[in-house]
């Protein structure tokens, strides 16, 4: 089978792993040109990966006609766009959540999609998780019966910079968007309601740009059950993941990974590894599934895992939640919706 050319937009942390992902672990596609608008980083980026062409204008990666698809791993404001321009030029499109930060936005990219009938994939790694994906298929089921409860921990290990949290478009854009899209998966269906709390304990100059770093978030979902979500910007103990579904016939908890599972139990007490430190760590192996699905739904022409149905209801949830923040009410989903 001939190898998938693909062309990488956006040569930051995320774009290597991508990289990473498709060099050693994917033989059916190959990165044939990278462009990032700092040329010295797509130039390492192709060096390091043996990418054969980089440059700083991504059309050339969108008017290539030898590149089948694109993934667009550049700055939030500009993946919609890209996303656009690469399926009207026939091109299928893995984009990074979220997006875009406006419905509107989103909701034009779906119709792009729609028309072109491109392949289009959101980047929720997470749903290809080891831990989150058993404990979604024992929910799935009916391994547990009527699912009625949710809980999510996401916690990270060190704040981001004040400067960050304010072009960052706030905690539950930036990070709990990724708990919104585990929520629903997890759920099998929609949100129709959230209230949100959330304030800055660990960082007060975080606070004074406008966001929070502490929060919590309690969900409704369309089927009934209830859910709630808790992040911090800040552990002492490492990268803090966990989910939990409790049903009517009983519970699934996926728990934290550590480095090794070794417990060693002494008269002092029983101590095992801290938490993975972050993201990379943890979920490593699920950037290199979800690029694995994402190049066998073109290969085998079949419908992505993750289409931008999620990418529109997390960025939808996470609006509701910074409204429900500010009204200090609950804030039914339709007020988004259909603002």
């Amino acid at each position: 089978m001939k190898k998938l050319n693909i062309g990488i937009v956006g040569a930051g942390r995320i774009g290597k792993v991508h990289a990473a992902s498709i060099t050693y672990h994917i033989p059916g596609a190959q990165i044939v040109r990278v462009t990032d608008v700092y040329e010295p980083a797509a130039k390492a980026l192709a060096e390091a990966y043996g990418v054969p062409a980089y440059g700083t204008d991504y059309m050339d990666i969108v008017n290539d006609p030898t590149i089948d698809a694109v993934l667009v791993c550049s700055p939030t404001p500009t993946h919609a766009d890209i996303s656009i321009a690469a399926m009207k030029a026939g091109k299928h499109v893995f984009c990074e959540k979220p997006v875009d930060l406006t419905i509107e936005k989103i909701k034009l990219t779906a119709q792009v999609a729609a028309e072109t009938g491109r392949k289009l994939q959101i980047g929720f790694n997470r749903r290809f998780d080891h831990n989150h994906g058993k404990v979604q298929k024992l929910a799935a089921d009916g391994t547990l019966g009527n699912i009625e409860l949710i809980k999510i921990t996401s916690r990270d290990p060190e704040p981001p910079s004040p400067e960050y949290a304010a072009s960052s478009g706030g905690l539950y854009i930036d990070m709990m968007i990724h708990d919104f899209d585990m929520a629903m998966f997890l759920a099998g269906c929609d949100v129709k309601e959230v209230y949100a709390m959330g304030t800055s304990l660990v960082d007060p100059r975080i606070g004074e740009a406008g966001d929070v770093d502490t929060a919590i978030v309690t969900l409704t979902f369309e089927n009934g059950a209830l859910g709630v979500i808790d992040n911090s910007r800040r552990t002492a103990y490492g990268y803090d993941q966990r989910v939990e579904v409790f049903g009517s016939l009983g519970m699934a908890a996926g728990e934290n990974d550590g480095d090794s599972t070794v417990r060693v139990s002494t008269a002092a007490g029983v101590v095992s590894d801290k938490p993975q430190h972050f993201f990379l760590e943890r979920y490593m192996a699920s950037f290199v599934e979800e690029m694995k699905q994402f190049i066998a739904a073109i290969n085998e022409d079949k419908d992505v895992p993750v289409g931008i149905h999620a990418g529109l209801m997390s960025v939808v949830l996470a609006k509701a939640a910074k409204k429900s923040l500010d009204e200090h009410r609950p804030v039914k989903i339709t007020e988004i919706l259909e603002a």
